[in-house]
């Protein structure tokens, strides 16, 4: 026995010394388990409700597991204990009927009236659209007729750990949504390929974006900052590469952000017309490829075949016309993972990206792709 005992010391004590080191590198923080409270009325609401509701259970627990084992200790058979012979008993069956109905109505009043306010997405200041993509959300101003597409923003240095992890890996995007504070937003929540879910904790929102169908939720932000969710649907392969920033700031600050929009908006319907330099071409397409191509297609070309077909030394891309390339991009390959980006992105970007996948990774074919000839295919469409 002492030579067991001697064995088991000298087996844990390293291991209880790992596990105290593990924990030393962390915060209690990184330990919690809970909901958090939220930053808008709705998600405190729920927060308390879920807190209601643990600790009548906790309650009810106590009791119940309490009289379970006060009768496992001391009416047990070595006792003396004998059991009591009956076939029924009217005021018990009365009272473990009536009490679990009058607990369960005590939770569903609060319960209800959360359900409630979640659904109420009447008088909205603003509304926005949601449409997930794989992978990425496009975000409609629907009273403002502005949009964008929000990418996930790490470098793919860090995702192949080339480079030191920044804090917000994976959950930092190129466009964030910008709403202000104080005002009652209502989000429409669908989805154009597969089912995804837009999440934002601290708001308190979790809708599935279903093809076909529109969900709708609410916030009402009542501190400025930035809040972070991600997809919450398992929807492809790159499924956790999709976050969710949402940015929350004044009504000044906001008005501000509206009008730039806008006028970058103008900047780039001026910009169609005109025709592009193979450089300004390249530049541009690079950048777009790298937001939405290169995910599937990887930044070398090489894609991921059978699934996602290399562009390197491809036949649509350096073998047949421009217009094949250019009607692929735009409606995309039925029955295939290719997607039609003809909604996604404009003709400058389109053009661009095409151009640089004709130039790229060696393909030299010469050939430069203007917004115009997009113009001309969408119309042929």
């Amino acid at each position: 026995m002492v030579k067991f005992n001697t064995f088991v010391k000298q087996l844990v004590t390293p291991i209880i010394a790992l596990a105290l080191i593990s924990i030393g590198d962390y915060t209690w923080a990184d330990w919690t388990v809970n909901m958090p409270r939220g930053v808008t009325p709705i998600s405190r609401d729920i927060y308390d409700l879920h807190m209601a509701i643990f600790w009548i259970c906790v309650v009810i627990g106590v009791i119940v597991f309490g009289v379970l084992i006060y009768t496992l200790i001391f009416h047990r058979k070595s006792r003396g204990a004998v059991a009591a012979n009956f076939h029924e008993h009217p005021i018990l069956e009365v009272i473990w009927a009536v009490v679990p109905f009058i607990i369960l109505v005590i939770m569903a009043i609060p319960a209800s009236r959360v359900l409630i306010a979640m659904d109420d997405n009447s008088a909205a200041d603003i509304t926005i659209k949601v449409t997930g993509y794989q992978w990425k959300w496009q975000y409609d101003y629907l009273d403002e007729n502005i949009g964008f597409f929000s990418n996930l923003a790490t470098p793919i240095e860090e995702i192949k750990n080339a480079q030191k992890k920044n804090p917000w890996y994976l959950l930092e995007v190129d466009n964030p949504v910008v709403v202000p504070i104080n005002k009652k937003i209502r989000f429409l929540v669908t989805a154009h390929d597969v089912i995804h879910s837009w999440w934002v904790p601290a708001l308190g929102i979790k809708r599935d974006g279903i093809p076909g169908f529109i969900h709708e939720s609410w916030a009402r932000i009542e501190t400025p900052g930035t809040y972070r969710g991600q997809c919450a649907e398992l929807c492809g392969v790159n499924h956790a590469y999709m976050p969710i920033v949402v940015q929350a700031m004044t009504e000044s600050d906001y008005q501000a952000w509206l009008l730039e929009q806008k006028r970058k908006q103008l900047e780039e319907t001026a910009t169609h017309a005109k025709a592009w330099t193979k450089e300004e071409l390249m530049d541009r397409g690079e950048h777009v490829y790298n937001q939405f191509c290169s995910v599937c297609h990887k930044a070398d070309g090489l894609g991921m075949p059978p699934v996602y077909p290399s562009l390197k030394a491809s036949s649509i891309v350096v073998s047949e016309r421009v217009d094949r390339h250019i009607d692929i991009v735009l409606n995309g390959v039925s029955g295939t993972a290719m997607q039609a980006f003809a909604k996604q992105l404009s003709d400058a970007d389109l053009a661009a990206v095409i151009t640089y996948e004709r130039n790229a990774w060696d393909n030299n074919t010469g050939d430069l792709v203007q917004p115009i000839d997009i113009k001309r295919m969408r119309l042929q469409h």
